[in-house]
């Protein structure tokens, strides 16, 4: 960079520029080409709203996609403004994925707002991290993912173990390694924490900085969050989405980045991986390959060229 400054004024610009640069993200041959390259399926969109009168609709945010057995579940969030103020959770089922079947006892639950929905198995319970009222995360346990029970807002506090500020705190992303609970979250879409727990009933900050920005690139300058996390070879890979603008535009991105523990991350030099509005990305193996979904705001299926 060429400097126009008195020379020490110039040589201090300069050097604090390179030191607050994050660099425009980690080369492509670095990133698995299964988890960046990827094509839609001709079904798009494969789930979305009821519309007219429903309950659901329209779908909003990340849904969660489990493959058992032989069927797909998706577990959603859906809502009617003209109905309630409140989102609510609901369930469908597919033979592959791409045709689903709304459950018949929809809305499954409707006591508390459930919204961006993550589902993960553990010790023989299905656990449900979402968004409450006002972007307060939570989290509820169910025996077979159809009835569930509200455990309350998730409890985070800072380092030095003082509760975090008052204000949003949501899209709860969990990783659970080694006997550790790893929560990713977003403030205001502004950054993503991480915190830790033994026993999911505190949990503390590992620091009190965001392990993921916005920026310095124009996709993800105004909002970014985590919305799964997998492993590969030793390697962690967070899709995110991100947007570019602030108040919202509609055109919400899906990301990437991969860290080796989970703390520091780097970007995908060739993100967005999906453009065109297609956020809250979830990756699932099932038996026809990887797939990615995107839910926001609808559900869409991206295949890898490869699994074509």
């Amino acid at each position: 960079m060429r400097c126009s400054l008195a020379p020490r004024l110039a040589f201090l610009f300069c050097i604090s520029l390179c030191l607050s640069w994050e660099g425009p993200g980690v080369a492509a041959e670095d990133f698995p080409k299964e988890l960046v390259q990827w094509v839609p399926r001709p079904e798009n969109p494969v789930f979305e709203g009821e519309g007219e009168d429903a309950w659901d609709q329209k779908i909003r945010e990340r849904g969660a996609i489990r493959v058992e057995g032989d069927r797909y579940r998706l577990w959603y969030t859906g809502y009617n403004d003209a109905r309630s103020p409140n989102k609510f959770l609901g369930h469908a089922t597919s033979p592959d994925g791409l045709r689903w079947t709304r459950d018949a006892a929809n809305p499954l639950w409707s006591k508390s707002w459930v919204e961006d929905v993550f589902i993960m198995r553990k010790d023989g319970q299905y656990l449900l991290f979402a968004e409450g009222k006002d972007d307060i995360a939570h989290q509820l346990t169910s025996p077979d993912g159809l009835q569930w029970t509200d455990l309350g807002k998730l409890d985070v506090r800072l380092a030095d173990g003082r509760p975090i500020p008052p204000g949003p705190y949501g899209t709860p992303t969990v990783w659970f390694e080694n006997g550790t609970w790893y929560l990713f979250y977003e403030r205001g879409d502004r950054g993503v924490w991480l915190a830790t727990s033994r026993d999911r009933q505190v949990w503390t900050n590992v620091q009190d900085a965001p392990v993921l920005a916005p920026g310095p690139s124009p996709y993800d300058r105004e909002a970014v969050a985590i919305n799964q996390i997998v492993k590969r070879d030793g390697v962690y890979y967070a899709f995110y989405h991100a947007n570019a603008h602030r108040p919202w535009k509609k055109d919400w991105t899906t990301n990437i980045a991969r860290s080796r523990d989970l703390v520091h991350w780097e970007k995908y030099s060739g993100n967005p991986i999906i453009q065109n509005n297609c956020s809250s990305a979830m990756l699932v193996e099932s038996p026809r390959g990887l797939r990615l979904y995107t839910m926001h705001p609808d559900v869409r299926a991206f295949e890898n060229p490869k699994s074509k």
